[in-house]
Parts: structure tokens; sequence; C-alpha cells
């Protein structure tokens, strides 16, 4: 079977939620922000997006091409940098999800 680069197949979603302790809030933001233009730009990325909730939660959304694209982004200094020191923004454990999208992605 050939894929293509929005063949629902193939793409992987990764979402999940990032709860910061309160003196931290404002240096996750930052932080995640730094990470939407580098993550977009990579040529698997086809949604990299960062939500804000009312809690002060930040959701997290994104679509991969592939697995492989998906593993070649986790392995990124800039993410590994970002991955080691998140844990100290942290007021509980990262909800984090992934699985294979299943509808096709809106062009």
């Amino acid at each position: 079977m050939i894929t293509s680069a929005t063949d629902s197949t193939a793409t992987i979603s990764l979402y999940g939620f990032l709860r910061p302790k309160k003196e931290y809030a404002a240096v996750l933001r930052q932080e995640l922000l730094a990470l939407v233009a580098p993550s977009r730009a990579e040529t698997g990325n086809i949604v990299y997006n960062i939500h804000e909730e009312k809690d002060g939660a930040f959701f997290i959304y994104e679509i991969w091409r592939s697995q492989e694209d998906l593993d070649k982004h986790m392995q990124l200094p800039l993410l590994k940098q970002f991955m080691s020191k998140v844990g100290t923004y942290l007021a509980a454990d990262v909800q984090a999800y992934h699985g294979q999208l299943i509808t096709p992605v809106k062009k």
C-alpha cells in the first residue's frame, strides 16, 4: 500500500496536558512556544499546536506524517533539552497520549 503525507493510515497524533506549578507557568508557556516554529518546520510535521486552558494547563496537539517522523522529532537536541527540564516546571505528571490518526487530515 502506498501512503501519502496526509494518508490517515500513516499519520500519528500526539496530544497531552502539562499542568505547571504556578511559579513556573510563564516559563513553561515561553518554552512551549519556542518549540512551535522549529517543530512546524520539520519535514514530517502536519500540525503542531499549543492551547492554554482556563485552569492554566497547556494542551499540546501534534500530527506527524509517520512514526518515523515523530521519532526523529523526539531526538532533536532542542526537544531533548526541553524534556530534560520540563519536570521541574510541572505540578503533576504529563498526561500524554498518542495513536494512529484514523480520519483524513484536512488539506
